[in-house]
């Protein structure tokens, strides 16, 4: 691995969507980074597109629209991507993609800026998207060009990262090789969907019969309520209306009254409109949805990246809470991404392996990590790595004696 970092800043001023590009030499490696702003982003949407069928990992948090929404939603939120460039055949060829935010780390009590990824708050994975024949030359030149930046901080906080696949193992080896190693937080499995049954024997496997048959009355009493239908949203406008449905929903619940739901920020229900919108333009959201009488029961956002899918939002209305209207529409679009031959896997997006969604079989391992950018690591990174990991520790010990606690309460 070369030394030298191959850098094409472009900037890193929290206002505006463009920034005026300086040429950095291309490494032993063959390849060159470049630290590109929302308004370069839209440049670049062939080439993601591309990098797609050759990506080791798809991952839609990395979608170069959506950097271009959370900016537009948050234009002080320094929304930022490293682009990796090869040269293929006598053309540039994006290799890379790693977008970021700057600010303070999530979970932390630290007063300091770091490399946030992934890059908007309701990101659930912040593993790069790369060419899987250019994994190690890829990161490390990332990594030298967030070193080499005179305004990057040297600090990634990694939140939900992939530790499953090619692309951490990668990391691993690039990291030991420049003599620095991650810290890692949480650590958790959560669901997944990787199959090649139908949805009917999937879910007669993953399912005991007990439950079959109690969801099998839910249905039919919720019917016997009124017209009961299942659809899915794939047009761009039926899409808008059904993001507004559900924004509408999930205000109407224990979200709304907790001030958590997307409609209580607006800044958030900005974003989910925003990025919504611009994947349906592209044919990768959809919205499936239970509605009875016309009125929305139960609706899950399901994004895509080339051949992965992403069930990123889900809601339910309270009032059918007793009918599991999350099953009922779990079953469905479970047997309706099963169906769809141009998905490999579907992410749950999921915090842990305790939701409704752990009836899921397969499972994805996901860590929330800190990495230094720097070769030989740092005195700096040590120290406050280890400040994070005791903080985090304290907290979640501090959780789990809330939770027996109140447990012991109830019994």
């Amino acid at each position: 691995m070369n030394n030298t970092p191959a850098t094409r800043d472009f900037g890193f001023a929290t206002r505006g969507t463009t920034a005026l590009s300086t040429a950095a030499p291309e490494t032993a490696s063959g390849v060159s980074v470049e630290i590109a702003c929302a308004g370069r982003l839209a440049d670049i949407r062939a080439d993601w597109t591309d990098l797609l069928r050759r990506a080791a990992e798809p991952n839609v948090f990395m979608d170069p629209a959506l950097i271009a929404i959370a900016h537009d939603s948050e234009p002080e939120g320094g929304h930022r991507a490293l682009l990796a460039w090869t040269n293929a055949g006598g053309r540039e060829q994006l290799a890379g993609i790693w977008t970021f935010a700057v600010g303070r780390p999530r979970r932390s009590v630290l007063p300091m800026p770091v490399m946030r990824v992934p890059a908007f708050a309701h990101g659930y994975l912040a593993t790069p998207v790369i060419d899987r024949d250019r994994l190690d030359e890829t990161l490390d030149t990332m990594l030298d060009c967030i070193a080499a930046s005179s305004v990057l901080p040297k600090i990634m906080s990694l939140d939900t990262m992939g530790t499953g696949g090619p692309t951490y193992e990668a990391l691993l080896r690039v990291l030991a090789a420049r003599g620095s190693s991650p810290c890692v937080f949480d650590q958790v499995r959560r669901p997944k969907l990787a199959s090649e049954a139908d949805g009917k024997a999937y879910l007669e496997k993953a399912l005991s019969g007990s439950s079959r048959k109690k969801l099998r009355q839910h249905r039919r009493k919720l019917a016997e309520q009124g017209s009961l239908t299942s659809s899915i949203a794939a047009e761009p406008e039926a899409v808008r209306q059904a993001v507004e449905e559900f924004l509408a929903m999930e205000a109407s619940g224990w979200k709304g009254r907790q001030g958590t739901a997307l409609a209580s920020n607006e800044t958030d229900a900005a974003f989910m409109r925003g990025a919504i919108a611009a994947l349906a333009e592209r044919g990768c959201a959809t919205v499936h949805s239970i509605h009875l009488d016309g009125r929305p029961v139960s609706m899950q956002i399901v994004v895509r990246a080339g051949a992965a899918a992403f069930t990123w939002k889900t809601a339910y209305d309270e009032a059918f809470h007793d009918f599991s209207p999350g099953m009922l529409l779990l079953e469905d679009y479970t047997a309706a991404l099963l169906a769809d031959k141009s998905i490999a896997f579907v992410d749950s997006c999921s915090f842990d392996d305790s939701g409704f969604m752990s009836a899921w079989q397969e499972r994805q391992s996901v860590a929330d990590i800190w990495i230094d950018a720097r070769r030989g690591g740092s005195l700096e990174f040590r120290a406050l790595s280890g400040l994070q990991k005791s903080y985090r520790d304290v907290r979640n010990a501090a959780k789990a004696a809330y939770l027996k606690w109140r447990k012991t309460r109830k019994a």
